[in-house]
């Protein structure tokens, strides 16, 4: 077998591997989670008509979901949730998983789904070490003679649900230009989806004036 036709065959193996893997998996994913769920109150349904029906416990499931979704919408149904967590709560080991779990899934909820505010660069761990990192909040922090203008940034350390909080004064972040989600496809693809420059210059910047990039702003060499 010739050298062009063997790479040739590689580069189209290759391709093809890494484009179907992906999903296979997402789809192999979905099927255990739609599965699970249909498992759990498939029971019911199957002393109900004496059979399975399949995707019945899922819909089960979805309607469920889209009720409690309903009530929490209005302000009594508010006030009878936050009755319920507050029962929960005393329960030793739920009140030490709960309280955390809700806390990150709110984070992404579409409710707040500005809590990530932008993607900066962060010097992290230590001095010449940079990471990616998402600002959730800005602080005024009242010292003794000035106040100073903080940020808090997580900078994930652990795919995207566990990472390091810090707080960094707002002049030593360097801004990216990138979006949220842009930000998200850098860390879930360890870092192979980083442009090539940052900061990322956007399109409905282009009218403005060019400003010169300060003197801590990176760029990548490829």
């Amino acid at each position: 077998m010739s050298s062009n036709l063997r790479n040739w065959l590689k580069v189209r193996f290759l391709t093809g591997f890494f484009v179907t893997v992906p999903a296979i998996a997402t789809s192999w994913l979905l099927y255990v989670f739609w599965d699970a769920i249909d498992d759990f109150f498939s029971p019911g349904y199957q002393h109900i008509f004496g059979r399975r029906i399949p995707g019945l416990g899922f819909l089960t499931a979805v309607v469920l979901i889209l009720f409690i979704g309903t009530i929490a919408t209005n302000v009594v149904g508010r006030r009878i949730i936050a009755r319920i967590e507050r029962l929960f709560i005393h329960v030793p080991i739920f009140r030490s998983i709960y309280p955390s779990v809700k806390q990150l899934l709110q984070s992404f909820s579409p409710e707040k789904r500005n809590s990530f505010k932008s993607v900066v660069l962060a010097e992290h761990p230590r001095k010449g070490e940079f990471v990616f990192g998402f600002v959730t909040a800005e602080v005024l922090v009242d010292a003794v003679e000035t106040t100073r203008q903080m940020v808090t940034v997580f900078v994930p350390t652990n795919n995207l649900y566990l990472g390091d909080v810090i707080m960094l004064p707002r002049d030593d972040v360097i801004a990216t230009g990138l979006t949220v989600e842009e930000g998200i496809r850098i860390i879930l693809s360890a870092g192979t989806a980083t442009p090539s420059h940052l900061p990322r210059q956007r399109a409905s910047s282009a009218a403005r004036p060019a400003v010169s990039p300060a003197p801590n702003q990176l760029t990548q060499r490829e």
